[in-house]
């Protein structure tokens, strides 16, 4: 036995097995992510967790057919009272293994939805798209940057102000600031010590343009993991924040009178030899014709995949003109207006930013869409249109460059696109739709403070 193992050493049942012997632990976490990128889990005894290693284990399904509020969809055909919400098998994935922050010994496991379940799965929706790529003899590769506010709130105290007033961790707009990084030293170094601990290690970290806001570039790694980092970096965020009186948001907009917050997804494509496919120093820009075919996809298949990218209600609040936030499917060259910012570089650096991402989006399907959209291209031999110069936000673009302004329009795009059925199957395509639908439909049954106060007295 290697009692001297790190978690992230674990690479198969045995070494799982042998590292949860060695720390003498009862239990352990494991834990799956559901359609809103929401990780559900528990806590599973050491026999039991012995046992799905080998066997997979039980989840009832109801995780993939009920919102972020565990309230249950009235539309979905996959699971519902129809089907009596039975249990569905999952995997429990060793490689995924990690130290837990803040509680010393615990390790954490990543789950995934198999067999029938496997078709809606989100993290099985990235890996069938990273499968394709693999078939087309390349290799993805991924780097995400949250953008996040921090409060001086509690659970409690949110609720006790109606999520109103609340009390940002620090004042004014203090982007790219040393003041703010210094004197909250303690808060940034527990961030970079848990990106370690857990192994979603921070390239860079500072103070954004807004009261509190941070942002983290989390270090590239192959796309799958990738995804495992940014939706676990959320996820323990938001535990470190509450465990230190504090509370963090991935909205994309808390507030009408501050910037959005962005996910930015920056990726690149390596060939079956590990060179660079998007590098090509005797082209413009050093854009390689395979680099052109992937964004001219990702630009023509992003009005039809925006759902993934911004799934909730709230990530249209952030797609506004002067805001960072794209409004249409453009592309530039180091143009941070754009939706799709192509960065050239070395053979080492050269990739496409991904911009329109979201902080609100599930990492496995932001990921997926971009990927996927980007293959497409490939395949079908796509070219962009002309490249934007200058503010993209001035100009008139192609009306098929149009992004859907609502989350129910983008839903139904989604539904429609032949394209998402061919990259996710028809199953995840009706399936995220729906989901997406009762978003919209459980937004409608609601009346918003603006439309009190704009109209109870005077119409």
């Amino acid at each position: 036995m290697n009692t001297g193992m790190q978690a992230r050493e674990v690479k198969n049942v045995a070494d799982a097995m042998a590292i949860v012997e060695a720390r003498s632990l009862s239990h352990v976490k494991v834990g799956v992510f559901d359609n809103d990128g929401v990780m559900r889990g528990k806590y599973m005894s050491k026999s039991k967790f012995f046992a799905s290693l080998e066997k997979g284990f039980a989840f009832c399904d109801v995780v993939l057919g009920w919102d972020m509020k565990d309230q249950l969809y009235d539309n979905a055909k996959y699971t519902g009272w129809h089907t009596g919400y039975p249990d569905a098998p999952v995997r429990i994935l060793p490689h995924t293994c990690r130290d837990v922050v803040d509680e010393p010994g615990m390790l954490l496991f990543i789950a995934e939805f198999a067999e029938e379940a496997e078709a809606v799965c989100p993290r099985g929706a990235l890996r069938r798209v990273i499968e394709k790529a693999d078939k087309m003899g390349l290799k993805a590769f991924g780097a995400l940057e949250y953008e996040f506010f921090l409060f001086n709130e509690t659970p409690h105290s949110i609720r006790e102000k109606n999520f109103r007033n609340l009390e940002t961790v620090t004042p004014d707009w203090f982007g790219y600031s040393m003041i703010r990084n210094s004197v909250h030293s303690d808060l940034y170094e527990a961030i970079l010590e848990m990106g370690e601990t857990m192994d979603f290690p921070i390239e860079g970290i500072h103070s954004e343009t807004g009261p509190g806001v941070i942002e983290a570039a989390i270090a590239v790694d192959g796309v799958e993991a990738a995804a495992d980092k940014g939706a676990l970096f959320k996820t323990f965020m938001k535990v470190l924040a509450q465990k230190r009186g504090l509370m963090a948001t991935f909205m994309a907009k808390w507030s009408g009178d501050y910037p959005g917050q962005s996910g930015h997804i920056h990726l690149s494509l390596q060939d079956k030899n590990g060179q660079s496919a998007f590098f090509d120093p005797s082209q413009p820009h050093n854009m390689s014709k395979l680099q052109r075919n992937f964004l001219a996809g990702q630009q023509q298949l992003m009005p039809e995949f925006l759902c993934m990218i911004a799934p909730t209600i709230n990530s249209y609040s952030r797609m506004v003109p002067g805001f960072w936030a794209p409004t249409d499917a453009t592309w530039g060259v180091e143009n941070r207006t754009t939706a799709l910012r192509v960065i050239p570089g070395s053979a080492k650096s050269q990739r496409i930013e991904y911009r329109l991402g979201a902080a609100d989006a599930n990492p496995y399907l932001a990921l997926a869409a971009a990927l996927a959209s980007g293959l497409y291209g490939i395949e079908h031999q796509l070219e962009p249109q002309a490249q934007v110069k200058g503010n993209a936000y001035e100009q008139e673009h192609d009306a098929a460059l149009a992004l859907p302004g609502t989350l129910w329009d983008a839903a139904q795009r989604f539904k429609q696109s032949q394209a998402a059925k061919e990259c996710f199957g028809e199953q995840f395509v009706e399936h995220f739709a729906i989901s997406r639908e009762w978003e919209e439909r459980e937004f409608r049954r609601h009346v918003s403070d603006w439309e009190m106060e704009r109209y109870f007295e005077i119409i």
